[in-house]
């Protein structure tokens, strides 16, 4: 059955009109919510039959003279995203939805706060009708921060001296932040203290509920209760503003310690807009913070940093398509599975042998959003089932604004995975995961299952041991992915079958283990694959590419596998300026061990620079807003180029309270850099 699915996938998308209109018509120009770093656009357009319109991109700040070349948008429409059947139920596939025609793409590498003129140029041979060009004025977001001048409110744990209490002193959250708390029917009959602006200085100390204590036992300190009757959970509804945030922050005194005892859900901010944590510790606990449900509701402009987050099943938990505006940064995450071994829960030949098999979903991932505007930047995590996912969600909300786009995962030090490090699931334009680290990671590692258009940029991102699985999980149909300028030493990973794709100046290097380094399946004549290095592993049929036309009605395609580098690229056209490595292209990289695929890898025994005079220097090509800066002629490839220092991975900041500790400790945060 599957297969007959991707043979409708392949007919809907090559059959071409009868009556071809080749002139572009254009329509509707988006401006999507920016993020710190990024602004995101689509047009709209029809006609372009033979698909060869454009879109030139250029921009300046605000006030100077010099235009900037930004990277040409992407040219979609007609791509069918159809996913496969459910387990259960009826025949329906997961995904059916055709991409409509237009452009979309990003302005990268850019400057928070700081307004940009933007500047679009539509051609096309065959003439174009409409406005050929759109100029735009549009502000970076700026990184959220409490403002001043607000109420501020101390909240102390229970065995603070009451006595010693002054004003605007409370014992727990809940008392501050409402003009009461209390443990029996009462609970929840008190209106919001706390408005937009004011501050929460949370003191030291172990905050846990006696949840199960009706009344509170008031006064009685081995009856301790702060308000969460019976579920444990701080339900938070006040809503600050993007400027005059409501902010629960710690005081500083030392560690802050919101405790779950094994509950469900801590804090549910789904009525809680602009809220905003610094500084705290969650533990013992299945959703950390809850902030949407698809179609039911959810929060907008949710801010968490410099927070520690530990034994949970979820951190994050935001599925809501009309969320905007997330910032969380300089996180730590850390998961229950093993912290120091790697499982997986699936591909039994290979991982059944070894304890732990199936990882149990005991914690799914560290951070879920879905929505537009959302940063996801310089956090750590480890040891989950997943590591920082946009939701799959399904196909796109139709209202204006209401579908994933405009999203950066960025800085990120992801660590023991037992499926993908990052997913940008369930995108419609402009997703953006780069300068990412991804360290085992027993299934790819940057998955886009599935992509409803694009672009989904994936980009400067390193990935190592994740040879089991490889750097990429295209599955599912995606169309719209660029994938520029990573560093991937293993595999390529699950490489469709998809549509739109396209890859340049990445390393993707064998480490040795005897799987093909670069199996692409594509439903679209116009993906393309230029200017990479490969490193073959010790295994025939390396190198393959499958596109139309299809040689069956069922859309079964025949494999064309390439022993080298040459023979793929004189079999297929592609990669005419691609060049074979090893990974003595690196200043020292090692394989990792075959014999024990559970064994954990610091990655900073390896050193993935490239070292002088390697073979991939100067064999990239020039990409705006990615290859900005580059040295010598031509830019390098990999996520390293040559004489610059290296991303900064994880937590910028350590959290408050935190001693350094060992990398892979159930408790702590990740070493200091």
């Amino acid at each position: 059955m599957k297969s007959i699915w991707l043979g409708l996938v392949a007919a809907l998308v090559m059959s071409a009109p009868a009556h071809a209109a080749n002139g572009v018509a254009a329509g509707a120009f988006v401006v999507e919510r920016p993020t710190l770093l990024s602004l995101g656009f689509e047009w709209k357009i029809s006609g372009d039959d033979n698909r060869n319109s454009a879109v030139a991109v250029s921009f300046r700040k605000k006030g100077e003279t010099a235009w900037r070349k930004g990277m040409p948008l992407m040219r979609m429409g007609g791509e069918l995203v159809l996913g496969p059947k459910p387990q259960h139920g009826d025949q329906f596939p997961y995904y059916n939805y055709t991409v409509p025609p237009g452009f979309a793409g990003s302005i990268l590498s850019l400057v928070p706060d700081t307004e940009y003129e933007c500047r679009f140029v539509l051609s096309d041979p065959d003439g174009v009708s409409g406005q050929s060009q759109q100029t735009v004025t549009v502000r970076t977001r700026k990184v959220p921060a409490p403002a001043a001048g607000g109420n501020v409110y101390h909240v102390y744990p229970w065995d603070k001296d009451q006595k010693t209490l002054k004003k605007n002193d409370f014992i727990g959250l809940l008392a501050a932040y409402y003009v009461g708390a209390d443990q029996s029917d009462h609970h929840n009959m008190f209106p919001a203290r706390v408005k937009p602006g004011d501050t929460i200085l949370v003191h030291a100390g172990v905050y846990k509920d006696r949840r199960f204590n009706y009344g509170g036992q008031s006064g009685d300190r081995a009856g301790a209760s702060y308000g969460t009757s019976f579920d444990g959970t701080y339900y938070l509804t006040a809503k600050g503003t993007a400027d005059r945030p409501i902010v629960i922050k710690a005081a500083g005194d030392g560690e802050v310690i919101f405790d779950g005892d094994g509950n469900d859900t801590l804090f549910n901010l789904l009525a809680a807009d602009y809220n905003y944590f610094d500084g705290i510790t969650v533990r013992n606990t299945n959703v950390a913070f809850l902030l949407g449900i698809k179609d039911i509701t959810g929060a907008t402009g949710f801010t968490l940093v410099n927070s520690r987050l530990y034994n949970i099943g979820r951190g994050v938990r935001q599925d809501w398509h009309k969320s905007q505006d997330f910032y969380i940064a300089d996180n730590v995450f850390l998961g229950r599975h093993n912290p120091e071994r790697m499982t997986a829960w699936i591909n039994k030949d290979l991982w059944g042998k070894y304890p732990g098999y199936p990882a149990l979903l005991t914690d799914e991932y560290a951070v879920k959003v879905y929505g537009q505007g959302h940063v996801v930047a310089y956090n750590y995590v480890a040891n989950f089932h997943d590591g920082i996912d946009h939701a799959t969600f399904g196909n796109p909300h139709e209202g204006p604004q209401e579908y994933g786009a405009s999203v950066d995962f960025y800085g990120n030090d992801i660590f023991n995975i037992a499926d993908n490090c990052i997913e940008l699931d369930g995108g419609v334009y402009n997703m953006r995961a780069f300068e990412n680290r991804c360290v085992n990671a027993s299934q790819p590692a940057y998955s886009t299952q599935t992509i409803f258009g694009g672009p989904a940029y994936v980009y400067r991102n390193l990935v190592y041991n994740s040879t089991t699985g490889g750097g990429l999980k295209l599955l599912d149909g995606p169309s719209g992915v660029l994938v520029y300028n990573n560093t991937f030493v293993g595999t390529g990973g699950a490489l469709g079958p998809l549509s739109n794709v396209h890859f340049r100046n990445n390393l993707i290097v064998g480490d040795s283990w005897k799987r093909p380094i670069f199996l692409m399946k594509t439903f679209t004549t116009y993906s393309s694959s230029d200017h990479n290095g490969f490193g073959p592993n010790p295994v025939d049929g390396n190198f393959a590419w499958e596109s139309p036309p299809f040689t069956s009605a069922n859309g079964g395609r025949v494999l064309k596998s390439f022993n080298t580098l040459s023979d793929f690229q004189k079999g297929t056209g592609q990669d005419a300026h691609s060049i074979t490595v090893d990974l003595n292209v690196f200043r020292g990289v090692k394989p990792t061990d075959q014999a024990d695929p559970p064994r954990l890898y610091n990655p900073e025994d390896n050193d993935f620079r490239l070292r002088p005079r390697s073979a991939a220097i100067d064999k990239g090509v020039e990409l705006p807003g990615i290859t900005d800066g580059f040295k010598g002629r031509a830019p390098d490839l990999g996520a390293y180029e040559f004489g610059v220092v290296p991303t900064q991975y994880g937590p910028r900041t350590r959290p408050v309270g935190q001693a350094p500790s060992q990398r892979r400790s159930e408790t702590g945060p990740p070493p200091g850099r």
